[in-house]
């Protein structure tokens, strides 16, 4: 190793890096002069010499290193051999890149195929346009109007150029991910790391300030605002590692139990509102939240519960869907003509918190339920569903509180005990500044107890029952003053149309190692990096909220013969799914 030439003693000075260099030099060659084979010549770990160089500086003496380089040394030597055996989650260092899964070939040809066929169609189609384009009369000298004034995009166009840009989107995601192509580094959490964004966006948020439509309670401004601020947070938390702050971590809990209140609030309400029951409504909703998800399983080589949220609304909005939709249903056209059906939905209420209590206090009986096939391809993670078990029992009440305040809300509503005229109060004067006080008060006394937390383990156990009183005290706090409820925040809003996709997208294009590091796109840059990651991971985000609108729309037909023929194609789809990863595993075996 190199010597600090400065320090050295009278009696090593002759010791010089030149020297050094050379005999170096003349061992490797002398070494491997008598091997012919390149395998078998000396490895030669030159990565020493770059480590004492940075610390050469700190040695006593000048010759000896100092421990720091040694255990530099080790570090590096252990991620050489021990890697590519152990293959850590968060070591991106001398991992052989994983081969490509038969699914993955099958998904890698589909995409390939996909581009091809939308540039040979789209330019069948521009060759025709053009031919149908306005030309000259030489007789009369007159331009003509032409028969076509714009090209038209066949449902099969549309569906290829979906299919196309999420090729080329899922190639992204992979290289950032799979392909240890770009550098991926941890995360270390400061104070300032995680708070100073926090207040950054939240002055841009203020900034963009408009006019709701309406001025209900949590109308779809409202709940929009409320998702992009929440997301937002949320991805800062991750990119900062917040999670090693106990109180970041409570409040961050109460973000994702938000996001589930609002599940139960959103989909009661639609359900009891318009009664529609129907298969349509169903497709609908499943495939806007999974199929970004179910994508990225065949991609990333994933399971289903890696992307732990998805799986959870899912099963949520299934179980809303089946208290509901069981004998008898109850909806408010019916329960209008007698009082008695609101307590008949009451009992299906009381029977939903019944089975949660239940299976909350028994691990066994749940684990039995997801244990079963085809769930347990769904549900299962490292072999067991424990994951999912925690998963949702963390969150257990808090769809049960969204849809009881959904149907308090829509009581009073109905029997006009609240007033949602622009500018009013929700209830009198003194009644509104009552419950203003009370929730004030509610939700800074749930920050104090989050921030006086010394267990994870105790703190989450009290979680599913305490969470919802901070929930309840933002939504009063942000609808009781009618100037509160008749203003929004655009910025936020647009980030809520895409908060499902930011959340999925973040794992691979954002963070990195499966939300282990942090993606590098440019080494030496950290800030500048972030920006430019961050703005890719926007757009693709927005862009892939596109796709799956798009495609919903062709996917998943209203007219009921032609959507339970496509509901066959997904079954048939699941099924070869299914089979080649039976054969995948057998390979691997």
């Amino acid at each position: 190793d190199p010597v600090y030439e400065d320090m050295l003693s009278e009696s090593r000075k002759m010791i010089t890096n030149e020297k050094i260099d050379a005999y170096n030099e003349a061992a490797v060659r002398i070494l491997n002069s008598s091997s012919r084979n390149s395998k078998a010549k000396v490895k030669v770990f030159s990565v020493s010499k770059l480590i004492a160089q940075e610390t050469i500086m700190k040695s006593a003496d000048g010759l000896h290193l100092p421990e720091s380089s040694r255990d530099t040394n080790a570090m590096i030597l252990m991620n050489v051999y021990c890697n590519k055996i152990m293959k850590p989650i968060d070591g991106s260092c001398c991992q052989p890149q994983p081969p490509l899964t038969l699914i993955q070939k099958i998904a890698f040809c589909f995409f390939t195929l996909s581009i091809f066929g939308y540039l040979i169609i789209s330019l069948i189609h521009r060759n025709n346009y053009r031919k149908n384009k306005s030309c000259t009369d030489l007789e009369s000298g007159e331009e003509k109007k032409p028969a076509i004034s714009t090209p038209n995009v066949s449902t099969l166009e549309m569906l290829l150029h979906c299919f196309c840009k999420l090729g080329l989107i899922m190639t992204y995601f992979y290289l950032c991910d799979r392909a240890n192509l770009f550098m991926k580094e941890n995360k270390f959490y400061t104070h300032s790391s995680f708070f100073i964004p926090i207040v950054y966006i939240l002055v841009l948020g203020v900034f963009y300030t408009e006019n709701t439509k309406e001025t209900k309670v949590l109308n779809r401004e409202q709940t929009d605002e409320w998702k992009g601020w929440m997301q937002l947070v949320i991805l800062i938390y991750h990119i900062s590692g917040a999670s090693t702050f106990l109180p970041v971590y409570m409040h961050i809990r109460v973000l994702v139990a938000a996001y589930l209140f609002q599940t139960g609030y959103g989909h009661f309400s639609y359900f009891w509102i318009k009664g529609d029951f129907g298969v349509y409504r169903v497709c609908q909703v499943l495939f806007r939240l999974n199929f970004l998800v179910v994508v990225l399983c065949i991609v990333m080589d994933r399971p289903y519960q890696f992307y732990y949220f998805v799986p959870l609304v899912t099963v949520w909005f299934m179980v809303i869907y089946a208290t509901l939709a069981v004998w008898p249903q109850i909806v408010q056209k019916k329960a209008n003509g007698n009082c008695l059906w609101h307590f008949g939905l009451l009992l299906k209420l009381i029977c939903l918190l019944t089975c949660i209590y239940f299976l909350s206090y028994s691990q066994g009986a749940f684990e039995k339920i997801f244990s079963f096939w085809p769930l347990s391809k769904c549900f299962e993670l490292n072999g067991n569903v424990y994951e999912w078990w925690f998963r949702w029992k963390l969150d257990r009440y808090v769809v049960f509180h969204g849809m009881l305040f959904a149907f308090i809300y829509l009581a009073l509503q109905k029997h006009q005990m609240i007033s949602e005229g622009k500018g009013d109060p929700l209830f009198s004067n003194r009644v509104s500044n009552v419950l203003l006080f009370i929730s004030i008060v509610s939700f800074l006394t749930y920050s104090v107890w989050a921030s006086s937390c010394k267990n994870k383990t105790e703190c989450n156990e009290l979680h599913p029952s305490v969470s919802v009183v901070q929930i309840l005290a933002f939504i009063l706090i942000r609808n009781i003053p009618g100037y509160v409820r008749s203003v929004y925040s655009s910025f936020f809003a647009w980030f809520g149309k895409i908060s499902l996709e930011l959340f999925i997208c973040q794992y691979h294009i954002w963070l990195a190692a499966d939300t282990k590091g942090i993606l590098v796109l440019i080494p030496g840059y950290p800030m500048f990096n972030v920006l430019v990651s961050t703005f890719i991971f926007v757009c693709v985000a927005h862009e892939i909220s596109q796709i799956t609108n798009d495609l919903a729309q062709i996917v998943v037909p209203k007219d009921n013969s032609t959507l339970l023929k496509r509901l066959l194609c997904i079954a048939g789809f699941f099924s070869g799914l299914h089979f080649f990863s039976a054969m995948q595993d057998q390979s691997r075996h």
